[in-house]
């Protein structure tokens, strides 16, 4: 524990946060068939990208990244593409279907929206400023 109270009761309190997210992101999830990595996947894929940045984003190995790729292709939820640039590269883009399991996994995910909607936009807007600059403090 830190020397200062305010930071203890933060700390403790994103840690309650990350908790009820886990399992709001774990239940919307398993509502939509998907494990919670195949549901990440999905989310990251708004845009083609190839295996190597789905790996980076989910901190995984790309062996690993593979075979989710593979049970999502099999469900037709995604697919692998020859990179316009470069044809050696395949890129992963969501199907049609992939994309609206992605929109209702994302829309279902109540736990990241409901606390937001006690604060009022200004305090919305500021706490994004605050989380904003924790992120980019740790780059």
């Amino acid at each position: 524990m830190s020397a200062d109270p305010i930071t203890d009761d933060v700390v403790a309190l994103l840690a309650r946060i990350v908790d009820r997210f886990t399992e709001s992101y774990e239940a919307a999830a398993a509502s939509q068939g998907l494990t919670t990595v195949q549901a990440k996947v999905l989310a990251a894929l708004r845009e083609p990208l190839p295996m190597h940045r789905i790996a980076e984003k989910l901190k995984s190995e790309r062996s690993n990244v593979t075979g989710i790729i593979d049970r999502l292709e099999a469900r037709g939820l995604v697919e692998r593409r020859p990179d316009e640039r470069d044809r050696r590269i395949k890129n992963i883009v969501a199907t049609p279907a992939g994309a609206v399991l992605a929109r209702n996994f994302r829309r279902s995910l109540g736990f990241a929206a409901e606390p937001l909607a006690a604060l009022a936009p200004e305090e919305r807007v500021r706490l994004r400023e605050l989380l904003q600059r924790m992120v980019d403090g740790e780059a």
